[in-house]
This record gives structure tokens, C-alpha cells and sequence, in this order.
């Protein structure tokens, strides 16, 4: 099953306090910090949420 690297690029000072959770959520706490994820409709609605904030790549 392919998974997801999830990387933060972009700080959360002056987000709403829903994105800073769904970040927290997705394993990320520092900027340029990453966590593999499973690639799930689950995990794909958070990262929707949040992507201005971060980037993700494929993993095969």
C-alpha cells in the first residue's frame, strides 16, 4: 500500500486553532519536520486542510 510523507513548510503562528490541531494530528510539531502516514481517505481530508501549510510526497 502506498504511504505518504507529509512534510510542515510553513509555520502555524496566525493559523486557526483547527489547522494547528490537524497538524498536531498529523505528527508535526517543527518546522521541516516530516511523518509517514498511510495514504487513506482520512489521512488525505486532513492534509486537504491543511495544504497551504504543508508539503506531501508519494512513497511507493
Amino acid at each position: 500500500m502506498a504511504e505518504l510523507k507529509v512534510t510542515l513548510v510553513k509555520s502555524t503562528i496566525g493559523a486557526i486553532p483547527k489547522h494547528k490541531k490537524t497538524v498536531a494530528a498529523l505528527g508535526l510539531h517543527k518546522l521541516h519536520s516530516s511523518n509517514t502516514l498511510p495514504d487513506n481517505e482520512g489521512t488525505r481530508g486532513m492534509i486537504a486542510q491543511v495544504r497551504h501549510l504543508v508539503k506531501v510526497e508519494e512513497i511507493q
